[in-house]
């Protein structure tokens, strides 16, 4: 399966708490993730990541694309739900595309346990 990966500068420790904890169910599958997010999990798991650019650089649109074309069969998001700046990519793009082309996703740790934990 492709599983794409993102996460806001705020959940950053977070996903790659949670990337550590199932790295052996990530070992069977590709991650694809935005720059910053894939270094930070390759960083703690040593798991190969596919880094896009960073969110910022036009990371979030080639996330968008790879939901668009239908090349990821999961997403993983843990998004800051108090910012609403523009700085950060788009929780609700991503999320209605993921709705659209029936590509589940999981926003917080305990939608992803339960995602992640379905794949075995």
């Amino acid at each position: 399966m492709n599983i794409g990966i993102i996460a806001h500068n705020a959940k950053k420790d977070l996903i790659q708490d949670f990337c550590i904890a199932y790295k052996k169910l990530f070992e069977r599958h590709k991650i694809i993730a935005t720059g910053n997010t894939g270094r930070k999990i390759e960083e703690v798991t040593k798991l190969p990541v596919v880094k896009l650019l960073p969110g910022s650089l036009g990371g979030d649109r080639q996330f968008i694309a790879q939901i668009e074309q239908e090349e990821l069969d999961a997403v993983i998001f843990f998004y800051n739900p108090y910012l609403n700046d523009g700085t950060e990519v788009n929780v609700d793009e991503i999320t209605r595309l993921c709705d659209l082309y029936n590509i589940p996703i999981a926003t917080n740790i305990g939608t992803a346990e339960v995602l992640v934990l379905s794949m075995l």
